[in-house]
């Protein structure tokens, strides 16, 4: 019997479009690293070999923060309960630092970092576009022995849309439940997560104001830990630029750094932990750069 004539297009397009799909998620490499970035297109997790990270200890003006992070984090990294956590506030504060830090002291054995793809606890990034594919990441992470906080920094919504579902469901733990094995971080610059005209908005149009607003907020009671960070004094700032500036050994008088620190901040329109780290990173170059007592400035 003499075939149809379209088979052999359609066998073409057939076979295009699952060159097209993307391969199905695997765990192959996941002992290479302790730290992952998500890329849903590709179905894999991308290896990050080494971690930009500052020791907890530089984290000033965050105290209590950092010890509610970090007790959560060690507790989940042992094998005991543990919460999601959301870290809000305002901005430069430290809140993603945070999350990078407890990871990396997670990870150390007796005050030395654990060889990569050796420590106890594994971090994921996943994009704020890529919510939606919370889901087959959870998955595929259900069936290893290792330990995954999966990490969404900046997360916001600007309005009613799939992904703030799909990150609600996967808080609630749908029908399967969370796996035991992950817990969702997250940083944001807003309190519920969405702008507060978009509240505001919701209760105005309505027709039942308050659990309209209950449902858009809602999400943010979904984190065990909810964990505020607010802007800094002048005093606490300038504790932060002098940590990091003993931290580098920088040869520098007290008074002339705190002098130099708030010129720098108003430049900047604001302190915060990360105006700190970017003026004492200016300082050391210029330091560094400077010429010596005694040294000829002539060519």
């Amino acid at each position: 019997m003499e075939s149809h004539p379209l088979l052999p297009v359609l066998d073409r397009i057939a076979q295009a479009l699952e060159r097209l799909s993307p391969p199905p998620p695997s765990l192959a490499g996941l002992d290479a690293a302790d730290a992952f970035v998500w890329h849903p297109a590709q179905g894999r997790l991308a290896p990050v070999a080494h971690v930009a990270h500052v020791d907890i200890g530089l984290l000033r003006g965050v105290e209590i923060q950092s010890r509610l992070v970090l007790d959560n984090t060690l507790h989940f990294a042992r094998g005991l309960p543990a919460n999601n956590v959301m870290l809000w506030g305002a901005r430069g504060m430290g809140k993603s630092s945070l999350v990078k830090a407890a990871h990396a002291q997670a990870n150390q054995i007796d005050g030395t970092p654990a060889e990569p793809g050796a420590g106890r606890l594994v971090l994921i990034e996943i994009q704020r576009e890529d919510l939606a594919t919370l889901p087959d990441l959870l998955a595929l992470l259900r069936t290893s022995p290792r330990r995954f906080i999966v990490f969404c920094d900046d997360l916001s919504f600007e309005s009613e849309d799939a992904d703030y579902k799909a990150l609600k469901s996967v808080l609630d733990g749908g029908i399967s439940g969370r796996p035991e094995n992950v817990l969702f971080y997250a940083t944001s610059n807003r309190r519920h997560l969405m702008p507060r005209d978009m509240i505001d908005n919701e209760r105005s149009t309505a027709i039942n104001p308050s659990e309209a607003v209950e449902e858009k907020v809602s999400l943010s009671d979904r984190f065990g830990l909810w964990i505020g960070f607010h802007n800094c004094a002048q005093d606490i700032f300038l504790d932060m630029v002098r940590t990091y500036a003993r931290a580098r050994d920088l040869a520098i008088g007290d008074e002339d750094l705190a002098r130099r620190a708030n010129a720098w901040s108003v430049t900047r329109g604001g302190r915060s932990g990360r105006v700190a780290w970017q003026f004492v990173e200016d300082l050391t170059a210029e330091l560094a750069t400077a010429p010596h007592v005694g040294e000829s400035t002539c060519p």
